[in-house]
């Protein structure tokens, strides 16, 4: 199974909703130039990539701007509409008085699969013990946590939230939470390689913000910056594939990483078998 673990639901047509709603995402988001995709569209491109599932990924901005770029409850219908194609995540920010009975409710009763957290856009640091009890909700839940790390682009979110380490605590205090920080961090990618040396339970991704093309870019990142074989005997078990559409598309992206010298064995996991255990569905 191919799993893209990194998907924002930003445009998808059934969840844009009226012009201001709409002007809301883009500011939040910092997206101007692309129109809501059509579902037909949207599984027709999963569907060329050879793209089974993908992780969709709201973010709840309540006390930040006043409201939720993806809500959990249309993470919900979204999923509810197209059983098969997609995986839901939550949202929660974690300022709000309610954080707790929001999660509680998006585990328990919308059965969402995991949280998405963003330091940088909620404005939080990550090892801030204001989030122990959002992680231990994680914790009881079974549920993973799929972090922002490193550079975003979005308007009013800061990289000092997102350095790595920042998030080694968590990962010491929590060694059952499973916890992804996305775009393999960069520009911060030896503290990401180092935080998945000393720790199982964290994961990376691959939804980079890359330069000049794909492939060049990510042959710089897997075969300069690190040696050809860092990722084969260090975190093969660590990274999955995702893609951070619709910024980027993601047959690209997978395309790019079909040509990386990885054996067939790491790119299988990278493709999916790293997802399902992050997931919690390893067979």
């Amino acid at each position: 199974m191919i799993i893209d673990a990194h998907v924002h639901p930003i445009y998808f047509d059934t969840i844009c909703g009226d012009d201001s709603a709409l002007k809301f995402r883009s500011e939040q988001f910092g997206v101007y130039k692309q129109s809501p995709y059509s579902y037909e569209e949207i599984i027709a491109e999963m569907t060329f990539g050879k793209i089974d599932r993908s992780i969709l990924l709201p973010l709840d901005l309540t006390t930040q701007s006043g409201g939720c770029i993806v809500s959990n409850e249309e993470i919900r219908k979204i999923i509810d509409r197209h059983p098969g194609s997609f995986i839901g995540f939550a949202s929660v920010d974690p300022y709000r008085k309610d954080a707790l009975e929001v999660l509680e409710n998006a585990f328990a009763n919308l059965k969402l699969s995991g949280l998405k957290l963003n330091p940088s856009k909620q404005q939080f640091y990550p090892d801030d013990k204001l989030l122990w009890p959002i992680y231990e909700k994680c914790r009881e839940h079974n549920k993973p946590i799929m972090f922002h790390a490193g550079l975003s682009w979005e308007p009013n979110a800061f990289a000092k939230y997102a350095n790595p380490v920042h998030f080694e605590q968590v990962a010491v205090e929590f060694p059952e939470l499973r916890m992804c920080l996305a775009h393999f961090a960069w520009p911060w990618v030896r503290e990401m390689m180092m935080l998945m040396i000393k720790y199982p339970n964290v994961y990376t991704d691959t939804s980079m913000l890359y330069m000049d093309s794909f492939n060049d870019f990510m042959e710089r990142i897997f075969m300069k910056e690190m040696d050809p074989l860092t990722l084969e005997r260090n975190f093969p078990k660590q990274v999955m594939f995702g893609s951070n559409t619709p910024r980027f598309r993601a047959f690209k992206l997978k395309k790019a990483i079909e040509n990386l010298p990885f054996s067939e064995q790491v790119k299988a996991n990278i493709f999916g078998g790293n997802a399902l255990a992050f997931l919690g569905e390893e067979k």
